[in-house]
């Protein structure tokens, strides 16, 4: 197990589980109900630890380093998955993965962030940072959707798009604004769902969707509390206090009418039980697809406009 500073409790409680099975087995000892009370332990410890966050400690928990990424969903969620790769443009960027699957029957068009689950595939992967061939990519297989008449699930989970010079010069700004223009006027179901980190244009460049879903330990905001912090004070050091004012957890997000609906997580992060998170995604996800489903085209892109235009608050004053 991989624990965090502030899991450091919890962590003493399963060293102390661990050397209590160890002696058990090397003596002749029964120590069974010393562990069966540990266990009660920890489970309490773990209750009381998790159920009072703070938002800081909820953005590291979405960077845990065995939290599930968009590629362990697609497949323990969708069948029959085909990666579609490329832009047509000028390549194919690996940190936004796309294709074709089906959900119990249902042809779908599924894509996501990718980190990539160690040091070489995150390196591969760029952290998740997508250039502008990737947000190409993605509109792409959103345009192949529109066109076969196929919904379209988005898994969102980055740091921010790339900001290399390179990436600047081949039009980020461009390919990201021409993702939010045509991703509102899309003819077919859009759901998206931050499964981890979701910062600034890099997450809404394949987050403009009719339900927007939220894991109960990720964050949503215009920039990550690091990049706030030494923008504000010259230093990492307030980052906590960034967190905090960003107001970029989940429950933050739903009070707003941001996102439309919070998934509970297993107790202590999705990595915990990443099959159960799976399930709890699944039933979500179709849930949602039927029900937009029952809504005709035009009334899905109307809706769909409606709830972005009425996205924060403004105050008109009168110039005297």
């Amino acid at each position: 197990m991989t624990f965090l500073d502030f899991e450091e409790p919890i962590a003493q409680l399963y060293d102390k589980r661990k050397k209590l099975v160890e002696m058990q087995a090397q003596g002749d000892l029964n120590l069974d109900d010393k562990i069966a009370e540990l266990d009660k332990v920890i489970e309490e410890k773990k209750e009381t630890l998790y159920s009072n966050l703070t938002p800081w400690q909820r953005v590291q928990l979405s960077r845990h380093p065995l939290r599930p990424y968009t590629l362990y969903y697609i497949h323990h969620i969708f069948e029959n998955f085909i990666e579609l790769h490329g832009d047509r443009k000028s390549g194919d960027d690996k940190a936004i993965v796309g294709g074709i699957a089906d959900l119990d029957g249902q042809s779908v068009v599924v894509i996501g962030q990718q980190k990539g689950v160690n040091t070489k595939m995150r390196q591969f992967r760029n952290f998740g940072m997508a250039n502008p061939q990737g947000y190409r990519k993605a509109l792409r297989l959103m345009k192949l959707a529109e066109k076969f008449n196929k919904p379209i699930v988005t898994f969102i989970d980055t740091p921010g798009a790339f900001p290399g010079i390179e990436a600047e010069e081949l039009g980020q700004a461009e390919a990201i604004a021409r993702n939010l223009f045509e991703m509102t006027q899309l003819k077919v179901p859009v759901i998206s769902i931050i499964i981890g980190e979701g910062a600034s244009g890099g997450a809404i460049g394949i987050g403009v969707c009719d339900k927007m879903l939220m894991l109960e330990n990720t964050w949503f905001t215009v920039i990550s509390p690091e990049s706030c912090s030494s923008i504000l004070w010259r230093s990492w050091d307030y980052k906590e206090i960034a967190a905090k004012q960003l107001n970029l957890t989940a429950t933050d997000m739903l009070k707003m009418k941001i996102v439309d609906t919070i998934i509970k997580e297993p107790l202590g992060g999705a990595h915990h039980d990443p099959e159960e998170m799976s399930k709890s995604l699944k039933r979500s996800i179709k849930r949602n697809l039927t029900a937009l489903h029952e809504m005709t085209p035009e009334q899905r892109i109307e809706k769909r406009i409606a709830k972005y235009s009425s996205i924060g608050t403004f105050e008109e004053r009168k110039v005297i």
